[in-house]
């Protein structure tokens, strides 16, 4: 055992000081060597010429199991790799037993959805009603009701707009252009917006100077919005999308409308919207059905005669 250690620290020293020469910072060549001491650590019966890729595929499994996430398992692995290629060469060539392996993906966040009764709250907070505030009333009604990106949203002119019919244009990722629906409320807010909103410019939404708004603005807007709303929590256009979403998919059930009116290309990137879904699904069922909630007594068996098909 203790022999197998030394083989690692030499192997380990041997590669920093080729790190040293290549003039890496003591910075990096730290991090390498802990990511180096933390292998010994998981393979402790091999000598680093020893180590095969099955070996490190267990050290990677060891490593999600212990809770690291995909993205410390990659840095790692970087290490790993490096490290065997410099040993390789040291040892006449060998091959790199890092070769195709990938960390695991980290588990992709389901994004935050606000509520039907937080969204109503924030979009009817009384904040007065001076030129700006018509603005972003308009902006953020519009966000909600179509699902905009905010990106989209700051590209639109005033004739994407058709407010008779209620619909408006966007143009989204890859030229990809789509019509989508505009609820009453945000088509009240936009007509309001657009009877008092300074001409000069053909985009819809306007700085207090008559430019074009930018997304950092916009969120800026959003911030104070939710403060003077009483909003505890932070939010910010991105939100609004998955609102908008979610609530459609709840309310539908349709995943390929609301691919569609989203602007994905692929189903796969509407489908976490499913899984937001199901979230409240399961609340709903964790709270009502009689044999989920975990305080309940089992009822007695029912009598095989009494039993439905």
């Amino acid at each position: 055992m203790a022999e197998t250690v030394h083989g690692w620290s030499a192997a380990i020293d041997g590669f920093d000081d080729m790190l040293h020469g290549e003039g890496k910072s003591p910075r990096t060549r730290e991090a390498y060597r802990r990511d180096l001491e933390a292998l010994a650590r998981l393979l402790p019966a091999r000598s680093p010429s020893e180590v095969g890729r099955r070996d490190l595929q267990k050290a990677i499994a060891r490593l999600t199991d212990e809770g690291k996430v995909g993205r410390t398992i990659a840095r790692m692995l970087s290490a790993w790799r490096r490290f065997f290629a410099w040993l390789g060469g040291a040892n006449g060539g060998s091959a790199n037993p890092c070769a195709g392996l990938k960390a695991p993906r980290d588990a992709r966040l389901l994004p935050k959805a606000p509520g039907a009764d937080r969204m109503a709250g924030l979009l009817e907070a009384d904040v007065g009603n001076d030129l700006l505030a018509v603005r972003d009333r308009a902006m953020f009604e519009l966000l909600y009701s179509s699902g905009l990106r905010l990106s989209e949203l700051t590209a639109l002119n005033v004739n994407d707009l058709d407010l008779a019919g209620r619909l408006v244009h966007v143009a989204g990722k890859g030229n990809k252009d789509r019509l989508i629906p505009v609820g009453r409320q945000a088509a009240e807010a936009l007509t309001v917006w657009l009877a008092c909103r300074p001409s000069g410019s053909e985009a819809l939404f306007l700085t207090i100077r008559g430019g074009r708004l930018g997304n950092r603005q916009v969120q800026k807007r959003l911030d104070r919005w939710n403060l003077l709303a009483g909003g505890s929590e932070p939010v910010h256009p991105h939100m609004l999308r998955h609102a908008f979403a979610s609530h459609v998919l709840q309310s539908s059930g349709d995943l390929r409308a609301v691919q569609e009116l989203l602007g994905h290309a692929d189903l796969s990137t509407t489908q976490i919207y499913t899984r937001l879904d199901f979230q409240h699904l399961a609340r709903v069922y964790d709270a009502t059905h009689p044999r989920a909630r975990l305080e309940d007594h089992p009822d007695p068996a029912v009598p095989a005669d009494k039993a439905e098909d």
